[in-house]
Protein backbone atom coordinates (compact mmCIF):
# COMPACT_ATOMS: atom_id res chain seq x y z
CA UNK A 1 0.00 0.00 0.00
CA UNK A 2 1.51 3.77 -0.44
CA UNK A 3 1.06 6.10 2.72
CA UNK A 4 1.55 9.45 2.98
CA UNK A 5 3.39 10.55 5.98
CA UNK A 6 3.21 14.22 7.19
CA UNK A 7 5.93 14.82 9.93
CA UNK A 8 8.12 17.88 10.31
CA UNK A 9 10.23 15.98 12.68
CA UNK A 10 12.92 15.14 10.28
CA UNK A 11 14.52 12.08 12.45
CA UNK A 12 10.88 10.89 13.34
CA UNK A 13 10.11 11.05 9.89
CA UNK A 14 12.86 9.32 8.62
CA UNK A 15 12.28 6.43 11.13
CA UNK A 16 8.92 6.02 10.90
CA UNK A 17 9.66 5.99 7.27
CA UNK A 18 12.46 3.54 6.93
CA UNK A 19 10.25 1.18 9.53
CA UNK A 20 6.94 1.12 7.25
CA UNK A 21 9.04 0.75 4.09
CA UNK A 22 10.47 -3.13 5.69
CA UNK A 23 6.82 -3.43 6.63
CA UNK A 24 5.91 -3.15 2.43
CA UNK A 25 4.73 -0.38 2.12
CA UNK A 26 5.81 2.62 -0.15
CA UNK A 27 5.86 5.91 1.46
CA UNK A 28 6.19 9.29 1.12
CA UNK A 29 7.40 11.97 3.33
CA UNK A 30 6.30 15.49 3.64
CA UNK A 31 7.53 18.04 6.22
CA UNK A 32 4.91 20.64 4.75
CA UNK A 33 1.00 21.31 5.24
CA UNK A 34 0.93 22.83 2.02
CA UNK A 35 3.10 20.33 0.45
CA UNK A 36 0.71 17.60 1.24
CA UNK A 37 -2.00 19.22 0.34
CA UNK A 38 -0.67 19.40 -2.86
CA UNK A 39 0.19 15.53 -3.10
CA UNK A 40 -3.44 14.63 -1.88
CA UNK A 41 -4.39 16.72 -4.72
CA UNK A 42 -2.21 15.00 -7.78
CA UNK A 43 -1.33 11.08 -6.46
CA UNK A 44 -3.01 8.28 -5.26
CA UNK A 45 -2.57 7.18 -1.57
CA UNK A 46 -3.88 4.31 0.96
CA UNK A 47 -3.48 6.08 3.94
CA UNK A 48 -2.21 9.59 5.35
CA UNK A 49 -0.40 9.52 8.68
CA UNK A 50 -0.66 13.19 9.50
CA UNK A 51 0.85 15.55 12.23
CA UNK A 52 -0.96 18.59 13.78
CA UNK A 53 1.44 20.83 14.25
CA UNK A 54 3.22 21.53 10.26
CA UNK A 55 4.41 24.66 8.76
CA UNK A 56 2.63 25.74 5.55
CA UNK A 57 -0.62 24.76 6.56
CA UNK A 58 -1.73 23.05 10.21
CA UNK A 59 -2.50 19.72 9.92
CA UNK A 60 -6.11 20.06 10.70
CA UNK A 61 -6.47 22.63 7.80
CA UNK A 62 -4.73 19.43 5.55
CA UNK A 63 -7.56 17.38 6.63
CA UNK A 64 -10.55 20.10 6.76
CA UNK A 65 -9.61 20.32 2.72
CA UNK A 66 -8.90 16.41 2.04
CA UNK A 67 -12.63 16.05 3.45
CA UNK A 68 -14.37 19.17 1.67
CA UNK A 69 -13.28 17.53 -1.71
CA UNK A 70 -15.08 14.79 -0.43
CA UNK A 71 -12.21 12.19 -0.32
CA UNK A 72 -12.62 9.24 2.14
CA UNK A 73 -8.84 8.17 2.12
CA UNK A 74 -8.24 6.60 5.72
CA UNK A 75 -6.30 9.34 8.26
CA UNK A 76 -4.71 8.63 10.84
CA UNK A 77 -3.18 11.82 13.10
CA UNK A 78 -0.10 10.94 14.87
CA UNK A 79 0.83 14.65 17.47
CA UNK A 80 2.09 15.15 20.25
CA UNK A 81 -1.47 17.21 20.66
CA UNK A 82 -3.78 14.90 23.05
CA UNK A 83 -6.01 16.47 24.91
CA UNK A 84 -9.46 15.83 24.76
CA UNK A 85 -10.03 19.10 23.16
CA UNK A 86 -7.09 18.31 19.92
CA UNK A 87 -8.70 14.43 19.43
CA UNK A 88 -12.21 16.30 19.56
CA UNK A 89 -11.63 18.32 16.82
CA UNK A 90 -9.23 16.18 14.63
CA UNK A 91 -11.96 13.62 14.98
CA UNK A 92 -14.69 15.92 14.28
CA UNK A 93 -13.00 16.84 11.30
CA UNK A 94 -13.01 13.50 9.56
CA UNK A 95 -9.86 11.72 11.31
CA UNK A 96 -10.39 8.15 11.42
CA UNK A 97 -7.90 7.31 14.53
CA UNK A 98 -5.77 9.64 16.65
CA UNK A 99 -2.55 8.27 18.05
CA UNK A 100 -0.78 10.73 20.56
CA UNK A 101 3.42 10.92 20.77
CA UNK A 102 5.53 9.14 22.10
CA UNK A 103 4.28 5.47 20.67
CA UNK A 104 4.88 2.42 20.78
CA UNK A 105 5.67 1.27 16.92
CA UNK A 106 3.66 -2.10 17.12
CA UNK A 107 0.66 -0.02 18.14
CA UNK A 108 1.05 2.13 15.53
CA UNK A 109 1.24 -1.04 12.81
CA UNK A 110 -1.84 -2.64 14.24
CA UNK A 111 -3.50 0.53 13.74
CA UNK A 112 -2.48 1.10 10.24
CA UNK A 113 -3.15 -2.31 9.22
CA UNK A 114 -6.85 -1.48 10.67
CA UNK A 115 -7.59 1.43 8.87
CA UNK A 116 -6.13 0.32 5.34
CA UNK A 117 -8.50 -2.79 5.53
CA UNK A 118 -11.27 -0.82 6.33
CA UNK A 119 -10.37 1.82 3.90
CA UNK A 120 -10.41 -0.82 0.76
CA UNK A 121 -13.03 -2.95 2.71
CA UNK A 122 -10.97 -5.88 2.06
CA UNK A 123 -12.47 -9.28 3.61
CA UNK A 124 -9.97 -10.83 6.42
CA UNK A 125 -9.04 -13.79 3.66
CA UNK A 126 -8.80 -14.29 0.05
CA UNK A 127 -8.44 -17.53 -1.91
CA UNK A 128 -7.49 -17.55 -5.30
CA UNK A 129 -6.66 -21.12 -6.45
CA UNK A 130 -4.99 -22.92 -3.48
CA UNK A 131 -3.52 -19.42 -2.40
CA UNK A 132 -4.20 -17.92 1.15
CA UNK A 133 -3.55 -14.71 1.45
CA UNK A 134 -4.88 -12.98 4.89
CA UNK A 135 -5.57 -9.64 4.50
CA UNK A 136 -4.71 -8.71 8.20
CA UNK A 137 -1.66 -10.32 9.14
CA UNK A 138 -0.31 -10.43 5.36
CA UNK A 139 1.00 -13.78 5.49
CA UNK A 140 0.61 -15.24 2.08
CA UNK A 141 0.23 -19.53 1.96
CA UNK A 142 -0.38 -22.17 -0.28
CA UNK A 143 -2.07 -25.74 0.47
CA UNK A 144 -1.42 -24.12 4.77
CA UNK A 145 2.14 -23.59 3.64
CA UNK A 146 4.18 -19.92 3.75
CA UNK A 147 5.16 -18.43 0.41
CA UNK A 148 8.08 -16.25 0.91
CA UNK A 149 7.83 -13.11 -0.81
CA UNK A 150 9.90 -10.13 -0.60
CA UNK A 151 8.43 -6.79 0.63
CA UNK A 152 7.93 -5.24 -2.86
CA UNK A 153 6.58 -8.59 -4.34
CA UNK A 154 3.85 -8.65 -1.45
CA UNK A 155 2.93 -4.99 -1.98
CA UNK A 156 2.34 -6.38 -6.10
CA UNK A 157 -0.03 -9.42 -4.88
CA UNK A 158 -1.40 -6.99 -2.63
CA UNK A 159 -2.52 -4.65 -5.00
CA UNK A 160 -3.60 -6.97 -7.16
CA UNK A 161 -6.11 -8.66 -4.61
CA UNK A 162 -7.08 -5.83 -3.86
CA UNK A 163 -8.88 -5.06 -7.45
CA UNK A 164 -9.17 -9.53 -7.68
CA UNK A 165 -10.73 -10.47 -11.18
CA UNK A 166 -10.34 -6.79 -12.55
CA UNK A 167 -6.92 -5.44 -14.88
CA UNK A 168 -5.03 -2.77 -12.78
CA UNK A 169 -2.69 -0.91 -14.44
CA UNK A 170 0.71 -0.79 -14.98
CA UNK A 171 1.40 2.72 -13.67
CA UNK A 172 -1.10 2.52 -10.81
CA UNK A 173 0.57 -0.61 -9.32
CA UNK A 174 3.69 1.41 -9.80
CA UNK A 175 2.53 3.66 -7.57
CA UNK A 176 1.00 1.02 -4.84
CA UNK A 177 4.52 -0.22 -4.89
CA UNK A 178 7.16 2.55 -4.91
CA UNK A 179 7.64 5.84 -3.27
CA UNK A 180 8.13 9.33 -4.91
CA UNK A 181 11.91 8.94 -3.87
CA UNK A 182 12.20 5.77 -5.49
CA UNK A 183 14.88 5.26 -7.59
CA UNK A 184 12.57 3.07 -10.41
CA UNK A 185 10.59 3.92 -13.63
CA UNK A 186 7.07 2.20 -14.27
CA UNK A 187 9.10 -0.84 -16.06
CA UNK A 188 10.41 -2.22 -13.15
CA UNK A 189 7.25 -3.64 -11.89
CA UNK A 190 7.31 -6.32 -15.05
CA UNK A 191 10.43 -7.89 -13.32
CA UNK A 192 8.18 -8.18 -9.60
CA UNK A 193 5.78 -9.49 -11.30
CA UNK A 194 7.44 -12.10 -13.31
CA UNK A 195 9.05 -13.36 -10.18
CA UNK A 196 5.47 -13.19 -8.72
CA UNK A 197 4.55 -15.64 -11.33
CA UNK A 198 7.16 -18.15 -10.64
CA UNK A 199 6.29 -18.30 -7.26
CA UNK A 200 2.40 -18.77 -7.73
CA UNK A 201 3.16 -21.20 -10.59
CA UNK A 202 0.86 -24.58 -9.49
CA UNK A 203 -1.22 -22.54 -6.93
CA UNK A 204 -4.69 -22.19 -8.89
CA UNK A 205 -3.60 -18.09 -8.83
CA UNK A 206 -2.60 -16.62 -12.11
CA UNK A 207 -1.31 -13.16 -13.35
CA UNK A 208 -2.14 -12.35 -16.98
CA UNK A 209 -0.93 -9.49 -19.07
CA UNK A 210 -3.47 -7.46 -20.70
CA UNK A 211 -2.17 -5.52 -23.31
CA UNK A 212 -2.96 -2.03 -22.93
CA UNK A 213 -4.79 -3.06 -19.20
CA UNK A 214 -1.91 -3.94 -17.05
CA UNK A 215 -2.19 -6.91 -15.26
CA UNK A 216 -5.33 -9.36 -13.76
CA UNK A 217 -5.12 -11.73 -10.99
CA UNK A 218 -7.07 -14.43 -11.27
CA UNK A 219 -7.94 -18.30 -10.75
CA UNK A 220 -6.69 -20.84 -13.46
CA UNK A 221 -9.14 -21.86 -16.09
Amino acid sequence: MRLLLVEDQEELAEWLAKALRQGGHAVDVMGRGDHADHALLTQPYDLLILDLSLPGIDGLEVLRRLRARGSGLPVLILTALGSTEDRVRGLNLGADDYLVKPFELSELEARIKALLRRGVGRVPTVRVGRLEIDTSSRLVSLDGQPVALTPRELAVLEALVARLGRPVARELLFEKVFDMDAEARPEAIESYVSRLRKKLDGSGAQISTLRGLGYLLSETP
